[in-house]
């Protein structure tokens, strides 16, 4: 019995506490990109100032995840999808595809 102790306190224990922290950290990082469609779909209603629902495509994380560029089109909308970029972090989105934010962030110039 005494022979087991070291065991427990040396692999067991360390290894339960490894998976812990890692169900912690990676369990609540998973849980706050779930999220992530739903706040985007509010700041686009927001920004639209519509209260129909919005179907969004193509999500394409940006800025080292701190930005989000995509498609999107409203469900009573006859037209085709169209481009937004979402910032994660002050929770806006633009929509004008022109603006020097949108091309810095969304444009082919800065994936490549």
């Amino acid at each position: 019995m005494l022979k087991s102790r070291p065991f427990l306190l040396l692999v067991v224990l360390p290894l339960a506490l490894i998976v812990v922290l890692g169900v912690a950290i990676f369990g609540g990082q998973a849980m706050s990109d779930s999220n992530v469609g739903s706040d985007i779909q509010h700041a686009l209603a927001k920004e639209l100032d519509t209260s129909n629902e919005i179907e969004l495509s193509q999500l394409q994380e940006v800025q080292y995840g701190y930005g989000i560029c995509g498609l999107y089109r409203t469900a009573s909308s006859e037209n085709g999808y169209a481009s937004f970029f979402y910032d994660k972090d002050s929770d806006k989105v633009e929509l004008d595809i022109n603006s020097r934010l949108y091309k810095s962030r969304c444009g082919l110039s800065s994936v490549c």
